[in-house]
């Protein structure tokens, strides 16, 4: 089963986390990586999860969850945007995105995406 990544900007933080909670049956036993501050805040609200953590976005994350795309090891990133709040990191996250699409995986920027990624094939 592929390893799903999970990141979301603070204004988003809460949606993300809401939206896991609306996907737990399917996120249970799914490998699950996240970036810091995103990965604890689900593990507060979902401990039985099995994320593993990496470095906050801004400090390295979104620099590892390229590494992890690069190297074929993520099946899909989530990664809820807020288009609405100026980004100090915008480089790595342009970087994040760039490989995302470079490398053809799926990747969702918001709630409605997200749940068509995880919809079941017909």
């Amino acid at each position: 089963m592929p390893t799903i990544a999970l990141v979301a900007h603070d204004a988003k933080k809460d949606d993300l986390v809401d939206w896991v909670g609306r996907h737990l049956a399917l996120l249970r036993d799914r490998p699950i990586v996240a970036t810091g501050t995103t990965g604890q805040r689900v593990l507060d609200r979902y401990p039985e999860l099995s994320i593993v953590r990496l470095k906050s976005g801004p400090l390295g994350g979104d620099q590892q969850l390229g590494a992890l795309i690069a190297t074929g090891d993520l099946g899909a990133l989530i990664f809820f945007v807020d288009p609405l709040t100026p980004m100090p990191h915008d480089v790595d996250v342009k970087a994040l995105m760039r490989l995302a699409i470079l490398y053809d995986l799926p990747m969702a920027l918001n709630a409605a995406t997200a749940d068509r990624l995880l919809a079941p094939r017909n």
